[in-house]
């Protein structure tokens, strides 16, 4: 039995450190499992995102490759033929790593490769979500979500390069009905009677 002056607290769970991965996104260390909450979807770019940052890769390979015809010059080619190669393959990554992800109380958004940016909206903040999808965005299914919300001044504004946006769109319309955040409309019958005239 422990003396009168001692206290029965047990003592708090201490956090697990986890270190920040620079090679995948940890959507899960973004998750509040205390409140039950659970991944509904979670969207990477789609590959026609990446080929502008391509183009730079490409181009860098192409001038690594002429290099042995530039003569004395040949390490400033080298030089130009690396840093468009990092570029590109560093904006590839970037795209990689940056993540929309849709949960049953909030969507947020993750990005960064060596600074991580994690912006959040709960769901009973979004007021409308507007799909955006270009000519190319039809011809590869592909979009951008704008948000209106009620605070105006978050990183989710737009979402830009989703696959399939309104198949998107339509879950977190779904997902924020079967919260109970928004009343659902309900369809009265209307009876008429005879009255025998």
């Amino acid at each position: 039995m422990p003396s009168s002056g001692s206290s029965l607290r047990s003592p708090l769970a201490e956090p697990r450190v986890r270190r920040t991965s620079y090679l995948r996104p940890d959507i899960e260390r973004h998750l509040l499992h205390d409140d039950g909450e659970v991944v509904i979807v979670e969207i990477a770019k789609p590959p026609v995102a990446a080929v502008g940052p391509a183009g730079w890769v490409v181009m860098g390979v192409a001038i690594l490759l002429l290099m042995g015809y530039a003569g004395p010059g040949w390490w400033l080619m080298m030089l130009v033929g690396l840093g468009l190669s990092a570029v590109g393959l560093l904006q590839i990554h970037a795209l990689h790593m940056d993540r929309f992800v849709v949960t049953n109380l909030r969507v947020f958004r993750v990005h960064g490769t060596f600074e991580r940016h994690v912006a959040t909206v709960p769901l009973m903040r979004i007021l409308d979500i507007t799909v955006h999808q270009p000519f190319l965005g039809t011809l590869f299914n592909y979009g951008h979500l704008v948000f209106e919300s009620a605070a105006q001044d978050q990183g989710l504004r737009e979402i830009k390069y989703v696959d399939d946006p309104f198949t998107i769109e339509h879950t977190i319309e779904q997902v924020i009905q079967q919260s109970g955040v928004r009343p659902v409309a309900v369809r009265q019958a209307v009876v008429v009677e005879d009255d025998g005239t």
